[in-house]
């Protein structure tokens, strides 16, 4: 009997042994590797196993039973399988956007994928203000092909029906029900994280903001009842690698069947948060290519939407001349509103985004928070009105002016 046939947290000591037992082609018996936790977010433990003689690698990421910021937050295992299974399907939807899965451990809820180290992970490369050309170009396509794909409109009804009881994850989205669409209007949990030169700003803009609160209360519950697509659920950039020459999008823990904008607007709040950064360090010309980013990434999108909408339509209800443009105007409008609301969860709640915390200048921090709370209102209270790329950085800019 392995001691790999129950489940325990493992730790790099344990991890060579069993990559060993479990992928026992992977490297040969008598490889001497090396090992090193890499985990950078709050739930799993990512390993990287390599062989300093071939050069091979491989990547485990295991799930614990709580969240690695809070023990008092116990999440299910089967969020791993929930992520294996995934990214083997949107390798079929969205080929080499997606890391390789080898594998995945039912006993020791850890799945085996391509080790993606000759990558960066964007999150820091934005930081270190480093452009991307060709990003908005592979995020718009991985976003059509893995979202549109999955709806009514391409699949056979039973057949979507049956992936949406496959991929239920209540924990997970729990933790976005409450963490996302609830805590940073009122901060019922008392576990907000604010900055403290903006306190009043937040408890005037939003703790005491009744409309606000209102709309958000319509967008949190259109989240829990619209199961349009295998959304990722957590698409930041923080869940992508990037090189000049490729992206790759994982870590999709969260997904579940919800509506396809909060993919979208994510990806959006995230290039804003870069965009802060940025322009407290004064770079000029990476702050212009992040909202040209923003712009491409939705106009692209759009377009591709439109074509594979075409190519991939198989309800005859949805074939309805007008349809599809109606069908597209809702996704913007529900982009806009999770792009508001993760630029304010992120700026206020409990999980804060390194873009905007580690502004060293007091000021330009509270000035780069002040820009994403507005600009966060904006797109929940006017969302029907963004429907183009250059809607959403419009906002952008209106709430650059309204902060100052």
């Amino acid at each position: 009997m392995s001691r790999y046939d129950t489940y325990f947290l493992m730790k790099e000591a344990d991890v060579t042994g069993y990559i060993q037992a479990r992928y026992p082609g992977h490297f040969a018996p008598d490889a001497v590797l090396s090992v090193k936790e890499i985990g950078d977010g709050n739930l799993n433990y990512v390993f990287r196993i390599w062989e300093e003689k071939t050069g091979k690698s491989i990547i485990v990421k295991q799930a614990g039973e709580a969240l690695r910021i809070s023990a008092d937050m116990k999440v299910s295992t089967d969020r791993n399988r929930i992520e294996s299974e995934i990214l083997q399907l949107q390798d079929q939807y969205a080929p080499g956007l997606v890391p390789k899965i080898y594998g995945y451990d039912t006993v020791m809820c850890a799945c085996a994928m391509e080790d993606l180290s000759d990558h960066k992970l964007m999150r820091y490369a934005l930081m270190n203000h480093e452009i991307f050309p060709r990003f908005a170009e592979d995020i718009s396509t991985y976003m059509v092909n893995t979202l549109l794909k999955t709806t009514d409109v391409a699949m056979e009804h039973k057949a979507k029906k049956a992936l949406v009881k496959s991929f239920i994850n209540p924990e997970l989205c729990e933790i976005t029900e409450d963490l996302v669409l609830t805590e940073p209007y009122n901060d019922c949990n008392h576990r907000n994280n604010v900055f403290p030169p903006i306190a009043e700003f937040v408890k005037r803009e939003l703790y005491e903001d009744e409309a606000l609160k209102l709309d958000v209360a319509k967008i949190k519950f259109e989240f829990m009842n619209n199961a349009q697509a295998l959304i990722h659920g957590d698409l930041h950039t923080g869940s992508i690698f990037v090189r000049q020459d490729s992206t790759r999008v994982f870590d999709p823990e969260f997904a579940f069947y919800g509506p396809m904008g909060y993919d979208i607007g994510n990806v959006v709040a995230n290039m804003i948060f870069a965009w802060d950064n940025g322009r407290a360090a004064g770079a000029g010309a990476f702050c212009d290519w992040t909202l040209k980013a923003i712009e491409e990434t939705i106009d692209l999108f759009c377009q591709k939407f439109l074509t594979c909408f075409d190519e991939c339509v198989t309800d005859l209800m949805a074939k309805t001349p007008g349809f599809k443009q109606d069908y597209l105007a809702g996704v913007l409008s529900d982009t806009a509103a999770y792009a508001g609301t993760e630029l304010i969860r992120r700026t206020v709640g409990m999980a804060n985004v390194k873009d905007v915390t580690t502004i060293a200048d007091e000021s330009k921090r509270a000035h780069a928070e002040k820009v994403n709370i507005l600009c966060g209102k904006d797109y929940i209270m006017n969302r029907t009105g963004f429907q183009t790329g250059a809607d959403f950085v419009a906002a952008v800019k209106r709430a650059d002016e309204a902060a100052k």
